[in-house]
C-alpha cells in the first residue's frame, strides 16, 4: 500500500525557536566527540579478527575515503586535500593497497561486500588508470556479491564521460552528484562552480550507461539563497528528474572550519528564511511525485529507498541511507571511519601520518569507542527514529527509558511525537525536528558542556 503522500507542515514560531539548537546530525551514536584517543590500532585488530571469525558468507560494507579536490569548497565539512597534481594520487593508492593487506589478514575469510561507496574529496580527481588500479586493488582481496551496492561520489565540472564510462565498466551501479545550488551568485561566494547544461548532459550519460538510483545533492542556507533563486534550481532540478535527491542542511561552523570565514556570514539564512528554504523543497518534490526517505533524502516511488521506508526497514550507514547496510563496515584512507563488531574506528587525518602508519604495517587509526550495551540499544532507537520516523521501544522500554519518555511528554504536548504502547511515532510536524527527538534519547549530552553541533533547523 502506498502510504498518502504529506505537505509539509508550517511550524509556528515560538516552536521554531524553542526547537532550533545546536544538535548532532546522528551519522553515528555515539557521536564523534565521544570518542576516545586511547581506542588504537590494536583495538581495531581485535574488532576485525573477532568479526573475520563470523560466518565467512556475512557481507561487509567497504567505505574508501579519497581526499583529493582541485580547489576547496567554502561551505565544505569534509576531509579533502586541494591538490592540481594527479600523480599524488598515486602515492595515496599505494598506502591505500597497504592498509588493505592490513585489513584482509585480520577478516581472514570473510571476504564478501555487499555494499562498496568512494566518497570524498572528488573520487573522479583520479584519472581512468588510477580509478581502474584502485578497483583492481579491491577485486584481488574482496569477493563483490552479485546484488551489491557499488557507489561513487562525483563532482560534475571534474568527471569525464570516459570516467563515467569506465566506472560503469567495472561495476559500479550508483553514483551520486554534488551540485548543490545551481544559482550564480550563491556558486560563486562557496567557490563551487558547475551548469546545469553539464550537469544534465553527465546524468544523462549515466542513465544511458545502466546506473541505477541516480542521486543529486543540494544543500541550503549557502549564502545568497533566497526564495527565488532557489525555486529556480529546484525547477531545474526537477527537469532532470534524478532518481534520488539529498537537500542537506547547511552547518556554517567558522570557528572549526576556517575556510567558511571565506562566505559573507551576513549573507546566510537561518532561523525561518532558512527552514522555508527546505519547506520549498519539499513541497516541490513531493508535488512532483517524489517520495520523502529519512530526514533530508527523496526517492521515485519505484526507488528501493522509497520501498523499504514505506515498510520500515530502511537502514543508515555512514555513506547515508541504504538497503544494504552490512552487520559491519570497514573504511581505508585518510579519516575512513569502521564500524566493526560494536567499535567504531577513526583513521588519523593528515596524509604523512597516514602514509607513516600504514608503510609501517601498522592500522592508521587514531580514535574510536567500543559501544556498551546501553549505548547499541540507543543506537537503535535513534537510528530507527532517523531513517524511518518511527520506533518500538519493546517490552521493557517503559522501564527502560522512563527518564526519555518523560521529557518526550513536551514533544507529544507540542504536536511532535504520538506514542502508542510501546511504539513513537512521528508526527508530520515532528519530522521537521527528528534531530530534537533523537536528542532526547542521546545520554552523552547530559554535561554541562557540549561539543559544538550545528543547528537543527
Amino acid at each position: 500500500m502506498e502510504p498518502p503522500r504529506q505537505e509539509v507542515p508550517t511550524p509556528p514560531e515560538a516552536l521554531l525557536s524553542r526547537y532550533d539548537v545546536s544538535g548532532p546530525r546522528y551519522t553515528s551514536y555515539p557521536t564523534a566527540p565521544e570518542w576516545r584517543k586511547d581506542f588504537g590500532p590494536e583495538h581495531l585488530v581485535e574488532r576485525l579478527e573477532h568479526a573475520g571469525s563470523r560466518e565467512h558468507a556475512e557481507p561487509l560494507s567497504l567505505y574508501v575515503h579519497l581526499p583529493f579536490c582541485r580547489s576547496l569548497c567554502w561551505y565544505c565539512g569534509c576531509n579533502v586535500v586541494i591538490s592540481r597534481d594527479r600523480a599524488a594520487a598515486d602515492q595515496y593508492i599505494d598506502h591505500l593497497e597497504m592498509e588493505l593487506d592490513l585489513v584482509v589478514q585480520r577478516l581472514g575469510c570473510r571476504r564478501s561486500l555487499s555494499q562498496i561507496h568512494w566518497g570524498g574529496g572528488t573520487p573522479t580527481f583520479l584519472d581512468e588508470r588510477q580509478l581502474e588500479r584502485l578497483w583492481t586493488a579491491l577485486t584481488r582481496r574482496f569477493r563483490i556479491a552479485s546484488d551489491a551496492e557499488v557507489a561513487i561520489e562525483i563532482h560534475p565540472a571534474v568527471t569525464t564521460p570516459g570516467q563515467l564510462t569506465l566506472l560503469r565498466s567495472l561495476g559500479f551501479n550508483r553514483v551520486s552528484m554534488g551540485l548543490q545550488d545551481f544559482d550564480a551568485r550563491v556558486q560563486e561566494v562557496t567557490n563551487r562552480i558547475q551548469s546545469p547544461e553539464e550537469t544534465r548532459a553527465l546524468l544523462e550519460h549515466a542513465r544511458l550507461l545502466g546506473f541505477k538510483g541516480v542521486n543529486f545533492d543540494l544543500i541550503y542556507g549557502l549564502p545568497h539563497q533566497d526564495a527565488e533563486g532557489w525555486a529556480r534550481t529546484l525547477d531545474t532540478v526537477l527537469s532532470m528528474r534524478p532518481d534520488r535527491l539529498a537537500v542537506y542542511s547547511f552547518a556554517f561552523m567558522p570557528e572549526v572550519l576556517k575556510h567558511q570565514r571565506r562566505m559573507p556570514a551576513e549573507a546566510i539564512p537561518s532561523g525561518r528564511a532558512k527552514l522555508e528554504l527546505f519547506r520549498s523543497a519539499y513541497a516541490a518534490f513531493v508535488s512532483a511525485g517524489y517520495r520523502p526517505i529519512g530526514m533530508d533524502h527523496f526517492a521515485v516511488p519505484e526507488d528501493e529507498l522509497a520501498r523499504a521506508q514505506a515498510e520500515r526497514r530502511l537502514g543508515r550507514n555512514f555513506q547515508g541511507y541504504t538497503v544494504k547496510a552490512a552487520s559491519d563496515v570497514v573504511a581505508i584512507g585518510s579519516t575512513g571511519i569502521s564500524d566493526v563488531d560494536g567499535a567504531y574506528a577513526q583513521n588519523v587525518r593528515a596524509l604523512p601520518r597516514y602514509y607513516e602508519r600504514v608503510s609501517q604495517g601498522c592500522l592508521a587509526t587514531e580514535r574510536g569507542l567500543s559501544l556498551t550495551a546501553d549505548d547499541q540499544r540507543r543506537r537503535a532507537v535513534i537510528t530507527r527514529l532517523m531513517c524511518n520516523f518511527w520506533v518500538d521501544l519493546g517490552a521493557d522500554g517503559a522501564d527502560y527509558f522512563a527518564p526519555e519518555l518523560e521529557r518526550l511528554r513536551a514533544f507529544e504536548a507540542d504536536g511532535l511525537v504520538m506514542r502508542t504502547g510501546s511504539q513513537l511515532e512521528l508526527t508530520p510536524m515532528g519530522r521537521l525536528f527528528v534531530r530534537n527527538v533523537a536528542m532526547v534519547f542521546d545520554a552523552y549530552l547530559a554535561g554541562t558542556e557540549r561539543p559544538r553541533f550545528s543547528r537543527t533547523v
